[in-house]
């Protein structure tokens, strides 16, 4: 019974979040576990050290990570909402919870890490201004590893010709079991030409 009452109020949390800042949430009810999995199956967790989450939100991809990752992983959490962020932090503890998705890198020097291997990411892109968006995309990027992993879902492929730019586009999967259905792109961050 806590399970359920813990699962509806966590949706509550989102919806309320949702109807207040829609451009921000992006959705109205949190990744379902097709999609968390859709997201976390594709990152090689023995070879990752150290990962990034960006729009943690009420962690519900966040668990999936936790169940996928190796002990030696480091896990970074991103989420912008003071609320939702002090409830990633009580409930993941053992990891980095940070304010600014488009500072990775500056939370990267907080923590001692250098750059990551892999970024997965739920945030609603599209939603974004043009300007917000490339900031973004130029944080993730530069806060990579040569040939690190970006992992992202969005609810359209609006996204495609920008990722193309910082990024080889290696699998877009569709995840129909989600509200509202989900792409997600398995993206490798390019080399210097």
């Amino acid at each position: 019974m806590v399970h359920l009452s813990a699962l509806v109020q966590e949706k509550f949390l989102f919806l309320n979040k949702f109807l207040h800042s829609p451009k921000e949430v992006g959705s109205i009810t949190p990744s379902s576990k097709y999609l968390a999995q859709a997201l976390t199956r594709s990152i090689p967790w023995d070879l990752v050290q150290s990962v990034a989450e960006l729009g943690s939100g009420t962690g519900a991809v966040t668990k999936q990570i936790k169940l996928a990752s190796k002990g030696q992983t480091r896990i970074l959490l991103f989420e912008k909402e003071p609320v939702l962020r002090k409830q990633l932090a009580l409930q993941y503890p053992q990891y980095g919870c940070h304010p600014d998705a488009t500072d990775i890198q500056g939370a990267l020097g907080v923590e001692g890490i250098g750059q990551l291997d892999a970024i997965i990411s739920g945030l609603p892109f599209f939603n974004f201004p043009e300007e917000l968006r490339i900031k973004l995309m130029d944080e993730i990027a530069a806060s990579l590893k040569p040939g690190g992993l970006f992992v992202a879902f969005q609810y359209s492929l609006q996204m495609k010709q920008l990722l193309k730019h910082y990024f080889h586009i290696e699998q877009i999967k569709v995840v129909p079991l989600n509200l509202p259905p989900a792409f997600v792109y398995v993206c490798r961050k390019k080399e210097l030409e």
